[in-house]
């Protein structure tokens, strides 16, 4: 499948990381999705019943890690994938979990995982 619909800079807010002093605060994530999916249908009848909904999606993913509060972004990232494949339309998530300033000298901390549903 050739098709992808992608959530490009999706920037949450959450309780991430596993030092005392992170488990009380939120920092942000800065995630991008890529979902295989079949766009044909929605792409001929420009029916956004027939695609995600990538606005509720975003909010899915933001609810989502707000309450896992994980402590690593490779939890995190695994997180997203699955809530995507909850919409049995798609095939494969692929996910980027990026969180800056983590630590002193380094630009950031990226997972990134893929999973698919079968």
């Amino acid at each position: 499948m050739a098709d992808v619909l992608e959530l490009e800079d999706l920037a949450v807010d959450c309780v991430i990381g596993d030092l005392p002093e992170e488990r009380v605060r939120e920092q942000r994530l800065t995630l991008n999705v890529a979902l295989e999916i079949d766009l044909a249908r929605a792409a001929a009848s420009d029916d956004l019943a027939d695609t995600v909904d990538y606005a509720a999606l975003a909010a899915k993913i933001r609810d989502g890690l707000r309450a896992a509060k994980c402590r690593l972004v490779e939890r995190a990232a695994d997180l997203v994938c699955r809530l995507c494949l909850e919409d049995a339309r798609v095939k494969r998530a692929s996910v980027s979990v990026r969180k800056s300033g983590c630590v002193p000298g380094l630009g950031a901390a990226v997972a990134r995982l893929s999973r698919s549903s079968r």
